[in-house]
């Protein structure tokens, strides 16, 4: 008999997810979530920085990059990140959450340095896409770690707030790159190279502070690895009782099947099938919430530069507002996520979002807003639009079965990339270069529509996954006696 055979015929019951939800926020906590949500911050460092050093990148003297050589090494970027989550998404359901989380930073670790010693195009793009496939690794890898160690009850808002951290690495990408290369003893035709190195500093940190991150407990379980699985949950409670004294108890027990791996026609069968619905939810979400974004990200400067005559140099002082909006939207509203529900919320967020970003884009057509006030109402619209954003990484991560859940992450993230950050940018980069109020116009119009749509989908399908164990949200496929909810 195979050994896979053999595993299917075994079952363990255990409390351990129940132990989980019960614990109260504690200093372990804030060190997993330090160690882990960090991927959104080096993301955000990873883009503004190649942003922000374009202009030394196209000097001779550096790397002597063409506009069209350094389209091209942000598309390898973002064909790295799809690339990397799908592969490392089902390596992290196949073989771990702890093992990959530490391979794929030490991916990004090694092609960010390899990419401040580029010394041509090739090497540059090739090092790029490496970079982004640690990245997309990283965010199935983590985000399905994160949600399987915190408490449900607070689930929802340390999600949103992790999301938003990737605001305050980009903060560190423009702030780096700003001091480095205005060091009078760094020349500029090197500043590029210490900047890139600044990830890869961050990463060794990271590499450290993971150290103390455990395997997720839930995954250990349906491995038949429930000694492992009581060990790392008896350890955690050791630590929070030390802060906050016995623990209350633990009510409810999961009865697990237990296997080596699931067979792809299970995955098939379990995303376009028995939950072909939250399948088109999560798809609805991740693809409008990314396209929105890069309807006004990809095309910030250029708006600012073309319609309002804002100076090239100016423009970081714009990029202040509008990134205090993104981190402090999650931070703030975030906690009604597990408070007032998910679906109230996501539809809330969404529809609002697409309908303030139409009335903006009506007064830009009628050219009655100045720069500052242009601004201001992106601001505010992206104060909400972060929090819906978040929400869709959020509610991937939730809504799938535990053997599947950071494929499914990967999947959906890959999605949301493809449509808006290959198809985004080059829709309104065309419609911004036609010089007309009126038909950029249109593009955010139809960007506010899909915000919209993507609402309506929330209201008539979503899940109110506030404050529920991941278990009772959608039963492990490998559940004995009980059938997920869909």
């Amino acid at each position: 008999m195979h050994l896979s055979q053999l595993l299917a015929e075994q079952t363990v019951t255990s409390d351990v997810p129940a132990r989980l939800d019960r614990l109260p926020w504690s200093r372990w906590h804030w060190i997993v979530v330090a160690a882990l949500a960090i991927t959104w911050l080096l993301d955000g460092l990873e883009v503004t920085l190649s942003g922000s050093l374009v202009g030394v990148l196209k000097d001779p003297r550096a790397l002597g990059l063409s506009d069209t050589q350094l389209g091209l090494s942000g598309t390898a970027y973002l064909v790295g990140a799809v690339g990397g989550a799908l592969v490392f998404g089902y390596a992290t359901d196949r073989l771990g959450r702890k093992k990959l989380f530490f391979l794929t930073l030490a991916v990004y670790l090694t092609a960010t340095a390899a990419t401040a010693l580029s010394w041509d195009f090739s090497s540059y793009m090739l090092f790029r896409a490496l970079t982004g496939c640690g990245i997309g690794g990283e965010y199935a890898a983590i985000n399905s770690a994160v949600d399987e160690l915190i408490p449900a009850r607070i689930r929802g808002h340390v999600d949103l707030v992790i999301n938003a951290t990737f605001w305050v690495g980009a903060a560190l990408g423009a702030g780096g790159s700003v001091v480095l290369l205005h060091l009078d003893s760094v020349p500029q035709t090197l500043s590029w190279r210490f900047a890139f190195g600044i990830g890869a500093i961050l990463g060794l940190g990271v590499l450290v502070m993971r150290r103390h991150v455990p395997e997720s407990p839930r995954w250990l379980l349906i491995h038949g690895r429930k000694d492992e699985a009581e060990q790392v949950v008896s350890e955690i409670e050791k630590s929070v009782e030390q802060e906050h004294g016995p623990l209350p108890e633990a009510h409810g027990s999961i009865r697990l099947r237990v296997h080596s791996h699931t067979p792809w026609r299970q995955i098939r069968d379990a995303m376009f099938r028995k939950y072909r619905g939250r399948s088109l939810l999560g798809f609805s979400l991740m693809v409008a919430q990314a396209f929105f974004y890069n309807a006004v990200l990809f095309t910030y400067g250029l708006v600012l530069l073309r319609f309002y005559g804002v100076p090239a140099l100016s423009l970081g002082y714009y990029l202040l507002p509008l990134s205090l909006g993104n981190f402090l939207g999650p931070l703030l509203i975030g906690r009604l996520f597990d408070t007032v529900g998910r679906r109230r919320m996501i539809t809330v967020t969404y529809a609002a979002s697409g309908v303030l970003m139409a009335l903006t884009s009506w007064l830009f057509a009628k050219d009655l807003l100045s720069a500052q006030a242009q601004t201001l109402c992106w601001s505010v619209i992206f104060f909400i639009a972060s929090a819906a954003a978040s929400s869709a990484y959020l509610t991937v991560s939730e809504i799938f079965p535990l053997e599947i859940r950071a494929l499914a992450i990967a999947v959906f993230y890959a999605c949301g990339t493809l449509a808006g950050g290959v198809g985004g940018p080059a829709l309104f980069g065309y419609l911004t270069e036609s010089g007309s109020r009126v038909v950029l116009f249109w593009g955010y119009l139809a960007a506010s529509l899909l915000m919209i749509g993507a609402a309506a989908v929330e209201w008539r399908i979503g899940v109110s996954a506030e404050r529920q164990p991941l278990e009772a949200i959608s039963a492990p496929l490998s559940s004995v006696g009980e059938e997920a909810e869909t």
